[in-house]
């Protein structure tokens, strides 16, 4: 009784409004875009892709899912420039980033954060993964392919009743401005992932959320068509976050390798947890439907090792 009375007030917990965020410069204010209507017509039905029945999760995985079905307690801190992250620093001098996609894997992470230290496996609840925004560094690398479409890259966005399995590091406090510059694309959020057991961890973490055209252009290039033009218009890129758009074929293998060696937990969750543009075609049913092929694709042989999972 008293673990029933107990997981009730857990769910209660979590249950309630969608999320929203408090910027370090602004009001707080809701979260743009937390669910989405497609624009144009379903991807999943121009490419004919069919629901498939999805694997039943492991049991702990259940048991996540039912206990915690709502977004995060509380509101989402934005963090827009390095001074907000002075917040996450720990004594030590670390702060903590949160891996979703090409970070779920430690030798991507030690590629981009040779220093950084405790990567380890958790959870974030209240946040789904999407394939919906155009990356600029797959058009550099000549991966992207614009003429069927798979350009796009993943980020997390605020969803009632997900959950992710997800990984954690810490990196110096020192290399905060690099990261910014590097995922300059993204909202950086402040969140507070789990362990697989349900623990809190004891500090909060930066994820990669979804941000949207119209502040992209008006706080990260100061409204300037100059510095969009460096960073997305030269690649004949005029907008960001879309809603047409298929993930990168070699970027979506890297990541669902990268998943599995994590373990099947992780794995699953990759699959049944990630969504393309359409927010309906989960990853597994993408992958055996119109992205049927992809994981038996190698990467070019220049970028075997960084899009190897």
């Amino acid at each position: 009784m008293q673990t029933m009375h107990a997981a009730r007030n857990l769910f209660a917990s979590y249950a309630g409004s969608s999320p929203t965020v408090r910027s370090r410069s602004d009001a707080h204010r809701p979260l743009p875009c937390v669910f989405f209507l497609p624009l144009r017509s379903s991807i999943a039905h121009s490419y004919g892709i069919r629901s498939l029945p999805v694997t039943s999760p492991p049991p702990l995985l259940r048991r996540m899912a039912t206990e915690h079905s709502g977004a995060p307690s509380g509101n989402l801190t934005e963090l827009n420039t390095a001074s907000d992250f002075d917040s996450l620093v720990t004594p030590e001098g670390y702060i903590s980033i949160c891996g979703f996609g090409s970070l779920l894997s430690e030798r991507s992470a030690r590629s981009t954060f040779p220093d950084l230290k405790n990567f380890r496996i958790g959870v974030l609840r209240g946040f789904r993964r999407v394939f919906a925004h155009v990356a600029p560094i797959f058009f550099e690398r000549r991966i992207a392919n614009e003429e069927t479409g798979e350009v796009s890259s993943l980020s997390v966005e605020p969803c009632e009743g997900e959950f992710l399995i997800v990984t954690v590091f810490e990196i110096r406090k020192e290399e905060v401005p690099a990261f910014i510059e590097r995922e300059n694309e993204f909202r950086f959020l402040s969140v507070v992932p789990e362990g697989l057991d349900g623990t809190t961890f004891p500090n909060p973490a930066v994820v990669c959320a979804r941000y949207s055209d119209e502040e992209f252009f008006q706080i990260r290039c100061q409204g300037s068509k100059e510095i969009y033009y460096q960073r997305y218009g030269r690649y004949n890129i005029h907008k960001i976050w879309r809603d047409d758009i298929l993930p990168c074929r070699t970027y979506l293998r890297h990541c669902v390798l990268a998943a599995k060696n994590l373990g099947k937990a992780a794995y699953d969750n990759f699959l049944d947890h990630t969504y393309v543009a359409d927010r309906k075609t989960t990853i597994r049913q993408y992958l055996a439907s119109a992205g049927s092929g992809i994981m038996e694709e190698e990467p070019p042989e220049s970028l075997k090792s960084r899009y190897g999972g």
